[in-house]
């Protein structure tokens, strides 16, 4: 059987053109697993973590590109060891890897390479973005969720004890990071105004 993975990176990113692809090399949609939204150096992705336990000895994972299935060389080495653990073929694009073979391993480490040079390039990138954003005073960070009063309350509350994260973050309507975001800002404030 064939089985399918698929993952983009952001949630403006479209996976028609890899399931597609993947219909094209064989693989029935009902076996398309995917991750949207996630990186592919982040090795906790839900859509792998279901094809992997999808595939049966004799099965074929497949992938359109290498890079999909991982940013990463060590990650690219540990999903294919654990394949090969399961005797299941990884096919990337036309292609199995064959991790007896030379040539096939050789250019399965060329590709995992690349793909984590990609990913080195692209964070590279943004992060001088950042910079020069930063510089020009473009660059101030997410907007608090909670008014200055509600956050200066949830922070109060917070701080007593008597209330975990998730309950504060119900009542007042927001994500548990935001009560860490909100706590954070005020123990930086604090701080600041500690040492003027």
């Amino acid at each position: 059987m064939r089985i399918g993975y698929a993952r983009v990176s952001t949630a403006q990113q479209d996976l028609t053109a890899q399931i597609d692809g993947l219909g094209a090399l064989g693989v029935e949609s009902d076996n398309v697993y995917t991750d949207h939204g996630l990186t592919g150096r982040n090795r906790q992705r839900p859509g792998l973590d279901s094809a992997i336990r999808a595939v049966r000895a004799g099965d074929i994972l497949v992938v359109t590109k290498l890079d999909r299935l991982a940013r990463s060389i060590r990650d690219a080495h540990e999903i294919a060891d654990e394949l090969a653990a399961k005797n299941v073929v990884l096919a990337i694009g036309n292609s199995a890897y064959d991790p007896a073979d030379p040539f096939g391993k050789l250019m399965f480490n060329t590709l995992a390479m690349i793909a984590e040079f990609e990913s080195d390039l692209i964070r590279s990138r943004t992060r001088e973005g950042m910079q020069v954003a930063k510089a020009k005073g473009k660059l101030r960070g997410k907007k608090p969720k909670l008014p200055s009063s509600q956050e200066k309350r949830l922070v109060e509350l917070w701080r007593t004890g008597e209330h975990t994260t998730a309950e504060l973050a119900a009542d007042f309507g927001v994500a548990r990071s935001t009560v860490y975001r909100a706590v954070e800002r005020a123990s930086d404030l604090a701080s600041q105004g500690k040492s003027a």
